[in-house]
């Protein structure tokens, strides 16, 4: 039985220790936002937070988040379901072509924000290096993340 904070919420669940946070997750609590990628933790599409730090979900053991907070991209938005700063920033500068690794992508750059409210280019590289965005979005990703920053003025929509 693992025991944890999911998006706020205390959970329990009936799994086996090393199954990974991705699948307890997904199978077990029904949150489909975080997505199954590569399985060997090296495409970001898997990420969530794990007490507040990044994690690769699909080769974390449930075991890990054992008496921990778990954040997982349906927890990232505000009280009543409103969206962050990011995540507009994320619309705004329509950063998703297919959208599949967006989850792992918000997730990362929601941490990178966190720490570095005002990151450079280079911050923001580091810290994004290890999310793979096939269809090649990288300078949306990065222009979403300065937008957000308040770096950058957002893009007004015309109508």
């Amino acid at each position: 039985m693992a025991k944890f904070i999911l998006n706020g919420e205390p959970v329990e669940v009936d799994a086996d220790p090393a199954m990974p946070i991705l699948w307890v997750v997904r199978e077990k609590l029904g949150l489909s936002g975080t997505k199954f990628g590569c399985g060997i933790a090296q495409c970001g599409a898997c990420t969530v937070h794990l007490d507040g730090q990044p994690v690769r979900s699909c080769s974390t053991p449930v075991s890990a988040a054992e008496g921990s907070e778990i954040t997982t991209i349906e927890g990232i938005a505000g009280a009543g379901g409103e969206l962050t700063v990011l995540q507009e920033a994320w619309v705004s500068e329509q950063v998703p072509q297919c959208g599949y690794c967006q989850s792992g992508q918000i997730m990362s750059a929601a941490a990178l924000l966190r720490d570095n409210p005002t990151p450079s280019d280079e911050d923001i590289d580091a810290a994004m290096s290890g999310n793979i965005c096939r269809c090649g979005t990288y300078t949306r990703i990065r222009r979403a993340i300065k937008v957000a920053s308040g770096q950058l003025e957002a893009r007004a929509e015309e109508a």
